[in-house]
């Protein structure tokens, strides 16, 4: 029988699946016959309908993966998919924490033998059509080898203390849960690059030359320390670039994609390493941490409010309360929630943005960075006229035109690059 918690999950999925489709739709229908004057010179005619296709591929191929899981979604619900699993499960000898473990298992194991079919599809047909792909056979399977290994691992052994922190301590879990997760964040953010990183890619110190000459002047200039500059085999799986900056204190490096050294000139590479270290010089690490324990908290302590709830583990097939099943119906149901705290994250997150570029610009050239920004989007096809809907909800960073408007309201650009 369906209770009221069940209607109030339908209703929400209905509502999230519907909302992406169309905003998806109006991103597909938004596109400019002509592209705006500080936008010309990135496509030429030929690049602009590939940049459009690309766009359409993807958009349907998104159609079809989304509305197959939301279709599955809704049978496992209406069928009491999850009060059948967990029956099946049952009790067993080694107690409830291998029962969570079990039971969570099967579900990422059906939902990733749901997702690998279009995993391969997006991989070795959509971008392989474009000229992305670098991924060989082998690298796509040894990488979901991997990424199995390292959810047992991390994402177990995590579940595995959170449900035995829950066992123990009943309502105030949420706070010592809380603690846990931020420790982790804190050191993932300072070791991630170490540890998980060479598990899927190499990393070597970017070689003396003029390339590491003028990133390390540039980082003299600004008083920032700079010990770890590593260049990392991006190309191995696609020819799209970045960069990155990563870590806290001593522990913090910049990491090159191969594909960035082939695609930009030396200058304009450290142009995109001024805009990193503009993330560090004001904070956004630190900041964007702290916000995301406070998101955390609230969620937690929501949670630690409705997991006892009977409710909740009826409306998946369920019996009785029960911490795994309280969890999925939480999740789903706080979705809404979810996407407002995602809203002011993103819109947070351009305003970061805008103010690395605005770094970049005062400490080194901005005219540089618009042009290897300029460079990436041509290179990977990027759509330049996104729908403002589109990007209010799923953007984290601005749209280029934004970016390359706010860069130039600001004066000229430091002349440090040319006297370099």
């Amino acid at each position: 029988m369906y209770n009221t918690v069940f209607m109030i999950i339908i209703g929400v999925l209905v509502f999230g699946y519907l909302l992406n489709r169309i905003l998806d739709t109006l991103n597909l229908r938004h596109t400019l016959p002509e592209l705006p004057e500080e936008l010309s010179g990135i496509y030429d005619a030929e690049e602009y309908r590939r940049s459009q296709l690309y766009k359409r591929d993807n958009t349907r191929f998104a159609f079809i993966s989304s509305s197959l899981s939301f279709i599955v979604m809704m049978l496992i619900f209406f069928l009491g998919g999850f009060g059948w699993l967990d029956a099946q499960i049952g009790l067993n000898q080694y107690g409830y924490i291998v029962h969570v473990l079990l039971f969570f298992s099967c579900i990422a194991l059906a939902g990733d033998i749901l997702a690998t079919p279009f995993a391969l599809y997006g991989t070795f047909v959509i971008e392989e059509r474009y000229g992305f792909n670098r991924t060989t056979l082998k690298t796509f399977l040894m990488d979901k080898l991997k990424g199995w290994l390292l959810g047992a691992v991390i994402g177990g052994g995590l579940l595995a203390l959170i449900t035995w922190i829950y066992m123990l301590t009943g309502p105030w879990f949420w706070l010592i849960v809380l603690g846990v997760l931020t420790l982790f964040s804190l050191f993932m953010t300072m070791f991630y690059s170490n540890l998980i990183v060479p598990l899927f890619n190499k990393q070597k110190a970017l070689e003396e030359g003029s390339l590491r000459m003028k990133i390390e002047e540039f980082a003299k200039g600004v008083d920032f320390r700079l010990d770890n500059i590593f260049v990392m085999d991006g190309s191995k799986r696609s020819s799209k670039a970045n960069a990155y900056f990563t870590g806290l204190g001593p522990k913090k490096r910049i990491v090159l994609f191969d594909t960035l050294i082939k695609d930009l000139e030396e200058e304009e590479i450290v142009a995109v390493l001024a805009h990193e270290v503009g993330h560090y010089k004001k904070k956004h690490t630190t900041t964007g941490l702290v916000l995301t324990t406070l998101q955390s908290a609230v969620t937690l302590y929501l949670f630690s409010l409705f997991v006892g709830t009977d409710s909740f583990a009826i409306a998946l097939g369920g019996t009785e309360a029960s911490f795994h099943l309280g969890l999925i119906a939480f999740g789903i149901l706080y979705s809404p929630i979810s996407l407002l705290m995602g809203l002011g994250s993103n819109l947070y997150s351009r305003h970061n943005e805008y103010q690395a570029d605005s770094y970049a610009r005062e400490h080194f050239n901005g005219d540089l960075l618009i042009s290897s920004l300029k460079k990436l989007s041509k290179n990977t096809l990027s759509n330049l006229t996104p729908h403002p809907a589109y990007v209010f909800i799923h953007y984290s960073h601005p749209p280029l035109l934004k970016r390359i408007r706010a860069l130039g309201k600001k004066g000229p650009s430091s002349t440090r690059a040319k006297t370099g």
